[in-house]
């Protein structure tokens, strides 16, 4: 396989942040040997070059496929030998899982209510909903409205409707 030298001016497959795909860009900054700014010639818009998605996912699943194949790493270790680092979104999605599982865990299933819009629930109560599965409600937001934490999320749901 033969690859051309990039040089600004060139094009590049590159993943555009604006239209979210992967397409050709126009290179328009370099450092060295190094891709750094690029022009999407569908879009026209200006950022950082990122790798197609496709090239990152190949590069991942080799990755992934060399490690499992080498002896197993703690869990918490990073690469580089750091503590893993979560985003946020990551955090917060990981705290709102071990609180649906804390207060989900070792229930009988004749401890949670069926949902109905006509029942009224109180905080704490073990709800069963025939779509979203088992929650707990965290919150009762008002008389007709209470917050229900299912394993995929938490969902605001109507309560106490005649």
């Amino acid at each position: 396989m033969t690859t051309k030298k990039l040089r600004t001016g060139g094009e590049v497959d590159a993943w555009c942040t604006k239209c979210r795909l992967d397409l050709t860009h126009r290179i328009i900054a370099m450092v060295g040997d190094v891709v750094k700014k690029v022009e999407c010639k569908t879009c026209m818009s200006h950022h950082l070059y990122r790798q197609p998605k496709s090239e990152r996912e190949s590069r991942a699943a080799a990755r992934a496929a060399s490690r499992s194949s080498s002896e197993p790493r703690a869990a918490s270790a990073s690469p580089r030998g750091g503590v893993e680092r979560l985003t946020a979104a990551q955090r917060a999605e990981r705290d709102q899982t071990l609180a649906w599982e804390r207060a989900i865990a070792g229930q009988p299933s004749g401890a949670f209510k069926p949902y109905r819009i006509t029942l009224t629930f109180g905080e704490g109560e073990l709800i069963h909903h025939s779509k979203f599965g088992d929650g707990v409600v965290a919150k009762v937001i008002d008389r007709g409205k209470i917050e229900i934490l299912f394993k995929d999320g938490p969902r605001t749901m109507a309560h106490g409707q005649p």
